[in-house]
């Protein structure tokens, strides 16, 4: 079965049945994904896992063929539903990855004020989303989104570390185990949790894996203690999209109380472009960042090169920048 069939039956189970057409677009590698186009309705996004996530086979190429332009998802639209085109994103039923996405999409519109696509269809095997744009090419876009996201951290400041589930952080299960120590749940719980995945055993060796320990005894003297504040989690450039009118609008979150930072070294270390820059001035001024903020990036970004080395094979360089970071903290020979 194509993967653009694949998502338009997991369509039609959901009831959405007035499909016209599904149209593959560029996305990441943990899902299947689309735009489905509807003949009575609103053209929808579609996303779906052809296997559990915690499995390792994606279906790249063949029938379902995932682009390889970074580590997200695949990306369908599919048209033709009651009510106009959705986004759309199949899982496997059992599986709780898209009623979580819905649950922290909901978190960061109601409590953080975010601007996040409706949840049309969220259940065991898919996730319906109304259809987002891509976000333009301008300064006073970032500008909108710094204020939009320094409003989220700083009017959800929490108590504790962690959030009331797990969750999901592409194909991996995150772990969000609450914590009053905000050292120890980003040691425990966002860094040595990859340990045992088998491609982080198989890519680190025993020297590194020490490093890390290493570096984890050290984060209360190389990070500022800082509050838990609801973060998006997931918070690379991919997943900054624009509603028709141009306001920022994300997608794909990985939802928790943690440190603040965890979405700005995300989104500091994704290669954002030019126009960007303005994003990072003006939240730097809302929030009262230091001016050392830039050079604790690598240290916090270390969970998510960890997550792209448990989950792919082509890990688009993060061992080789793993390492670069932990350098400092291996033995003198």
């Amino acid at each position: 079965m194509a993967a653009t069939a694949f998502l338009a039956e997991r369509l039609s189970r959901a009831g959405i049945r007035d499909v016209v057409s599904v149209e593959q677009v560029s996305g990441g590698l943990a899902a299947l994904a689309g735009i489905a186009h509807r003949r009575d309705a609103l053209s929808v996004f579609v996303k779906a896992f052809a296997e559990a996530p915690d499995g390792d086979a994606l279906l790249a190429g063949g029938a379902f063929a995932a682009s390889s332009a970074g580590p997200g998802d695949d990306v369908f639209v599919a048209s033709g539903v009651p009510g106009g085109d959705v986004f759309v994103a199949s899982g496997v039923p059992g599986d709780d990855v898209f009623v979580a996405e819905a649950e922290g999409l909901a978190a960061l519109r109601e409590l953080g004020g975010l601007t996040t696509p409706d949840v049309i269809v969220a259940n065991q095997e898919l996730l319906v989303l109304s259809l987002l744009q891509p976000r333009p090419h301008s300064e006073a876009f970032w500008e909108q989104f710094a204020h939009a996201l320094a409003h989220l951290h700083t009017s959800t400041v929490h108590a504790r570390f962690g959030w009331h589930r797990d969750n999901w952080l592409g194909r991996r299960r995150q772990v969000n185990t609450w914590a009053d120590d905000g050292f120890a749940f980003f040691a425990e719980r966002r860094l040595l949790r990859w340990l045992p995945e088998p491609r982080v055993e198989a890519a680190l060796e025993p020297a590194d894996r020490a490093a890390l320990e290493r570096l984890c005894d050290c984060l209360p003297e190389l990070l500022p203690p800082r509050p838990a504040c609801l973060t998006h989690g997931d918070l690379w450039c991919q997943n900054v999209m624009a509603t028709p009118d141009g306001r920022a609008a994300l997608i794909d979150p990985a939802v928790s109380y943690t440190w603040a930072e965890v979405d700005l070294a995300h989104l500091w270390t994704t290669a954002p472009p030019p126009e960007s820059q303005r994003f990072f001035d003006v939240y730097a001024e809302l929030t009262d960042l230091d001016h050392d903020w830039r050079a604790r990036m690598p240290i916090i970004q270390l969970r998510q090169h960890l997550a792209v080395l448990a989950q792919f094979d082509d890990d688009w360089g993060a061992a080789k920048t793993i390492r670069a970071t932990l350098a400092p903290f291996r033995p003198s020979p």
